[in-house]
């Protein structure tokens, strides 16, 4: 029997649940690598090129898996919410990022991730969605000062405006995205983000064609390390997680993701290139746990 729009209960809070928290941390510690593979994508293919091949392989995986499980396509405000989470956090969010990490380290274009929970805060609260919450603003607050106390070393200052900017609209877009998608009814998460997939693929591709880029497959053993990664772990299984944790928190806690993402950056380049980690590094890490267990976790038990 196909699946309803109904096998996904609607959940605005929720308390916490350990699937919610492993599928939380998942999103952590899988898009902690993402910046690095995307790096290593953008040295061998140009941006949207590399962009649109990641995310169209990830959302055929996605069609393969709603086909086989007979998932049910959602109609109405559901499908028009899945094609605008895709048009807005895949397709226009990532085209500024990846444009933007040809330019900026990867460890330097992460700690701008951590702007993401306070623009969704914001956006949440100028939809109405949620209540403004003294305590969401200063956790989010709490974990972005951490971010810049822990990493401040490491943060160069050769990071020219176009990039910057870039940055700073693929993290706004994405916010905005994930809020707007709040107000659409759940779906399956497979089928949602095989929607959202697609139409970015799209529009990453339109975007390809447009700025001339040339369309070729990598070549060294390690960019297709990289983007095996990107494919599998960065876009199948984080989407995934990240989606399942959408519909069950709200879009200002389920955020708090990006305030850890570069923590995880951090570690998982440290561990791969046998470096060791400041004692800044662990303060200011301590910081951000602080704010998101303020901010985001103890929240959701509160409610």
């Amino acid at each position: 029997m196909a699946k309803t729009d109904s096998a996904i209960p609607k959940v605005e809070t929720s308390r916490v649940d350990g699937k919610t928290l492993v599928a939380f941390m998942a999103v952590v510690i899988l898009g902690g690598s993402n910046a690095v593979a995307v790096r290593f994508s953008n040295f061998e293919l140009p941006p949207f090129w590399g962009a649109t091949i990641r995310f169209g392989l990830a959302g055929i995986i996605f069609w393969i898996i709603v086909l086989i499980r007979r998932i049910k396509i959602p109609r109405g405000r559901a499908l028009k919410g899945a094609l605008i989470y895709g048009s807005l956090t895949i397709g226009v969010s990532y085209a500024f990022l990846y444009w933007a990490l040809v330019f900026v380290p990867a460890s330097l274009a992460i700690v701008f991730l951590t702007l993401g929970p306070l623009l969704t805060f914001l956006f949440a609260w100028a939809h109405g969605q949620e209540s403004f919450r003294w305590r969401g603003l200063l956790g989010a607050l709490i974990a972005f000062g951490g971010i810049i106390i822990g990493l401040g070393a490491e943060v160069g200052s050769s990071l020219t405006l176009l990039p910057l900017l870039a940055l700073i609209a693929g993290v706004a877009v994405g916010s905005e995205g994930t809020v707007l998608y709040k107000s659409s009814p759940n779906s399956d998460p497979m089928v949602v983000n095989a929607i959202a997939l697609s139409i970015g693929a799209v529009i990453l591709l339109l975007l390809s064609l447009f700025f001339g880029e040339t369309w070729r497959l990598p070549v060294t053993q390690a960019t297709w390390l990289a983007f095996g990664y990107l494919v599998i772990g960065g876009s199948v299984l984080m989407f995934y997680a990240f989606l399942y944790v959408l519909q069950r928190w709200t879009a200002s806690a389920t955020s708090y993701t990006l305030l850890l993402i570069p923590i995880a950056t951090i570690v998982i380049a440290n561990w791969l290139l046998d470096e060791q980690v400041s004692f800044r590094f662990l303060f200011g890490s301590a910081i951000v746990l602080i704010g998101v267990w303020f901010g985001a976790i103890s929240q959701q038990n509160s409610s």
